[in-house]
């Protein structure tokens, strides 16, 4: 059994949406993507870190998560900033029980068990910086601010691996009110995607204030989920 993370499969066998047109190194990707985790086994673990699906509405999305199912090993979804087909958890549940759809479940207001000591936690996050965010990035930021320390609460005395959408540090940015969450709570790690291309020199990976970042994005590791716990 081994814990994998990735984000940003950007899927769209359901709709017309080719990731090529964003370079050559997402040409054929979900060919890349199945054989990737073709090397997974049934008992292993993967944390998608949003923007799975182009799909503007559930049944448009709805190839992609079979996909995504088929995939071998489990998996724990969380929302990105593209997953347009998103309304509710408790919809998304219900949908994807009502289409079979059997490995999947989803981050949102929760957390995770893995093993004896380890608890996966998470949320979208948000880009927001309180001098050039409007009133409605501050709710939004709020939000994920209260979601995400009710994930770190359920965890308890687990180690915490924490997983987000958007990367709370990256080049001069720095979220700050999330980096402290992260800190007063002890995470070992945190995991997120949403930076692609040319972005990713701005990217910052490695120790920081006693908590471990990486960048998950699907490109940035060349469509391979990345190891987080063997």
């Amino acid at each position: 059994m081994a814990l994998y993370a990735i984000g940003d499969l950007h899927l769209s066998l359901g709709t017309d949406k080719p990731m090529d047109i964003f370079g050559q190194k997402w040409l054929n990707h979900t060919d890349k993507l199945e054989k990737s985790f073709s090397t997974l086994a049934a008992n292993d673990l993967t944390v998608l870190c949003g923007d799975l699906s182009w799909g503007i509405d559930l049944d448009e999305a709805l190839e992609d998560f079979l996909f995504i199912d088929r995939l071998p090993g489990k998996k724990i979804i969380l929302k990105g900033n593209h997953d347009y087909w998103w309304s509710t958890a408790t919809k998304a549940k219900a949908f994807f029980k009502h289409n079979g759809i059997t490995t999947i479940d989803i981050l949102h207001n929760n957390c995770f068990f893995y093993g004896e000591h380890a608890a996966i936690c998470g949320t979208r996050g948000w880009f927001y910086e309180e001098e050039t965010g409007t009133e409605h990035d501050k709710k939004i930021m709020n939000r994920e601010l209260m979601r995400l320390e009710a994930s770190l609460k359920a965890a308890g005395d687990k180690t915490k691996y924490v997983f987000l959408h958007y990367p709370p540090k990256y080049g001069a940015y720095i979220c700050s009110e999330i980096l402290m969450l992260l800190e007063n709570y002890g995470v070992k790690m945190c995991c997120a995607g949403h930076i692609h291309g040319k972005g990713l020199v701005n990217i910052f990976e490695g120790p920081y204030h006693g908590v471990d970042y990486r960048i998950v994005s699907a490109d940035h590791l060349n469509f391979y989920p990345i190891c987080i716990l063997g």
